[in-house]
């Protein structure tokens, strides 16, 4: 049986990611901080894997900031596959908060890195990095690919780009097999409700049954390359089952704005955006980009990963989710 380490387990990404492994016959550990217990609710639903048989999903207390307890989390679990998706996951947060995101964001995973090298895992274990389209920031040529130039626009996007740097020192330098997943903006139901795109469909479903009237966004114009999560972390698994590590853009080489995103998210429930929708410029991203597009023609040829569920589905997938959210709300509140 493999085992699998997981920072982050509790975000969007890592609960996909845990169901994926553990579907997959593998042993996943966690690392979680004290603090998280709020959020470990999109891990219940893999509950059934403790259930007649011995536990295959153990979560570990630990810090990315304690350089101790991850060296002693690595000699007790001895992981096949480490996959790093912990950190500040917010690039507007990062502009109010640009020392708290490098150190969550950037040196934090040196201190991982380091952490795997002096447990003497270098040789033994894979690991996977979460780098980030953000990296990129203004380009010339779309789509992106991976021999793209990095050119950060935020404290967040130079965070991941110094992480990535410095999984590729530790492939180069310790022989450690370092993949990093440049992964562009992948949603689902599971994504937090602060990102526009949830926001978007939380609102739609909550307006629809009259328990909201507003919503309040900032630019609409941007436009992104939005895809599916459950199927961008088996990307992240396809990574390091490879023979050699190296680096990969998940993406779909589509684009779609902001304006488009709560349009179909509204017309799913037969609503009527514009008359919803209010401009609020505090929402307004510092050094915002104008458009991101990625081509996962490398993970098609090499790895045999090509996305599936694109645009529209993500929408109409995330919108049947946060209806019934909000059916179940207004029933609650008339049952009250």
């Amino acid at each position: 049986m493999k085992k699998a380490l997981i920072t982050g387990i509790t975000g969007q990404d890592g609960s996909y990611l845990a169901e994926l492994l553990l579907g997959k016959g593998y042993e996943v550990h966690g690392i979680v901080r004290r603090t998280s217990s709020i959020e470990r609710a999109r891990l219940t639903h893999l509950s059934q894997y403790k259930d007649n048989e011995p536990a295959r999903l153990i979560l570990h207390y630990g810090e990315l900031a304690d350089s101790g307890n991850l060296i002693h989390i690595l000699y007790q679990v001895q992981p096949d596959e480490i996959y790093n998706l912990a950190g500040q996951s917010s690039v507007r947060v990062s502009f109010e908060m640009p020392e708290y995101t490098s150190e969550s964001n950037g040196v934090a995973v040196v201190r991982l890195l380091e952490a795997i090298v002096r447990s003497g895992l270098a040789g033994k274990t894979r690991f996977y990095q979460a780098s980030s389209s953000e990296m990129f920031g203004r380009v010339r040529d779309l789509p992106i690919t991976e021999v793209t130039p990095f050119n950060p626009r935020s404290p967040y996007a130079a965070a991941k780009v110094f992480a990535h740097n410095m999984a590729g020192y530790y492939r180069e330098a310790f022989g450690l097999h370092a993949c990093c997943g440049i992964l562009f903006n992948h949603e689902s139901p599971q994504r937090g409700e602060t990102f526009v795109t949830r926001k978007i469909t939380l609102a739609a479903g909550r307006i629809k049954h009259g328990l909201q009237t507003k919503l309040k966004l900032g630019d609409l114009s941007p436009k992104r390359d939005w895809g599916y999560a459950p199927e961008y972390v088996e990307g992240m698994w396809r990574m390091l089952q490879a023979d050699k590590p190296d680096d990969y853009v998940i993406a779909t080489n589509e684009s779609h704005s902001v304006q488009e995103f709560v349009q179909e998210a509204f017309s799913e429930v037969g609503l009527d955006w514009a008359q919803h929708v209010e401009h609020d410029q505090r929402q307004v991203r510092t050094m915002e980009l104008d458009e991101v597009r990625g081509s996962p023609e490398k993970m098609r040829v090499q790895l045999g990963w090509e996305p599936k569920v694109k645009f529209h589905a993500l929408i109409r997938i995330m919108m049947e989710h946060d209806l019934k959210l909000a059916a179940a709300d207004a029933d609650g509140g008339a049952k009250s």
